[in-house]
């Protein structure tokens, strides 16, 4: 049987003949018409439009249906640059005690005088991970004027100490520790009333401390134990003429039978031995600060078994931000230190001095600022 659509058609005419048929139908039940946008039968065209937005949370609070940022505020609050944290920890402290004692028609007596003691403290510490170091400068210097006599000194100290420690893990509490110390004062130190003869000065004496150890500081605790078998000790006398004297443990010079030197004295003697340190505070109460340092030394050569102390312990009362109080003690005994020698008069020494505790106590009103 023969086809009855020609050969000659193509399949493109085809299916528009049979598109044309659906439409002509589709018209004829509808009584609107559709008119194609275009002439191109097998090309479709969509033409989107904005959408709006019918549900708006309540978060947005949206002037318009349409997200838009024309009515944008400015922050209220200044806007601040994000910092990288830092591992140090900076503290600065300066602190100045008066005293004063004034006396009118007073029938029992007196001395108007008064004492100031300035105090700077400075600590620099680094933290973080496996790595601990600690550093401290410390000033001070008192001064008492009483009527009727010359200004004495009270107190002077010069004080520097730092500490690097190296742990295995982040558990542990236990530091590989290596430290220094060094201490000297400003200005000449006299027993007064004498001020001719000055018993000490400017790194005379200086004393400086290096050493290895190991350190216990647990976390969250201001307390820092250290101890060292090996720490080497040394002590200065930088003017001649306390060093010809023998002063602080240096070797004295030697004289001749009219008390002329004919050799002098050394400037500064050597120590290795054992060194233990302790810095631990503590808040006994609101406002009670309790501050504890002590170093205990025993030397391996020379003087093994005598220890030598330097221990100061303070009472920090704290009245508001800027006023504060102060109760401390200060214990020293080195066994270089000769008190009450007795010397002839070509300068031989008849009575060879002895060393003695050394104890200073302080009581002090004053204005401090820490930042």
């Amino acid at each position: 049987m023969k086809s009855l659509i020609p050969s000659s058609l193509s399949h493109k005419t085809i299916f528009t003949f049979f598109c044309v048929l659906i439409l002509n139908s589709i018209e004829a039940q509808q009584p609107f018409s559709i008119v194609p946008q275009t002439a191109t039968v097998d090309t479709v065209i969509y033409r989107p439009s904005l959408i709006k937005i019918n549900n708006v949370p309540n978060e947005s609070k949206l002037i318009t249906s349409s997200p838009s940022f024309h009515h944008t505020n400015a922050l209220l609050d200044k806007y601040h640059q994000f910092k990288a944290p830092s591992f140090w920890e900076k503290e600065n402290k300066l602190d100045l005690k008066l005293s004063e004692v004034a006396f009118v028609n007073w029938s029992a007596g007196g001395d108007n005088s008064v004492s100031t003691l300035g105090n700077m403290e400075f600590k620099r510490n680094y933290k973080f991970r496996y790595v601990k170091w600690d550093n401290k400068l410390r000033v001070k210097y008192g001064l008492n004027a009483q009527e009727g006599r010359k200004m004495r000194k009270t107190d002077d100290e010069i004080r520097v100490s730092s500490t690097f420690g190296f742990r295995r893990d982040t558990i542990s509490n236990w530091y590989y520790s290596v430290k220094a110390n060094f201490n000297t004062q400003f200005s000449n130190g006299y027993k007064y009333p004498n001020r001719n003869a000055p018993i000490s000065k400017f790194m005379a004496p200086g004393y400086l401390f290096i050493g290895a150890g190991t350190s216990y500081i647990p976390e969250g605790k201001k307390l820092n134990f250290y101890f060292s078998p090996f720490t080497h000790k040394a002590t200065y006398v930088m003017d001649q003429e306390l060093a010809n004297q023998g002063a602080f443990g240096v070797k004295k010079a030697l004289l001749d039978d009219e008390g002329n030197v004919i050799k002098k004295g050394t400037r500064s003697y050597k120590e290795l031995g054992i060194l233990v340190t302790n810095t631990w505070e503590t808040t006994l109460a609101e406002n009670i600060l309790l501050n504890n340092r002590i170093n205990l030394y025993t030397d391996y050569i020379h003087s093994i078994g005598n220890i030598d102390v330097d221990w100061e312990l303070n009472l920090n009362l704290k009245v508001n931000q800027y006023v504060n109080a102060t109760i401390g003690t200060h214990v020293i005994y080195d066994d270089d230190i000769k008190f009450d020698e007795e010397k002839a008069d070509d300068g031989t020494i008849t009575k060879a001095g002895e060393p003695r505790i050394q104890f200073k106590q302080l009581l002090g009103v004053g204005i401090g600022y820490v930042f």
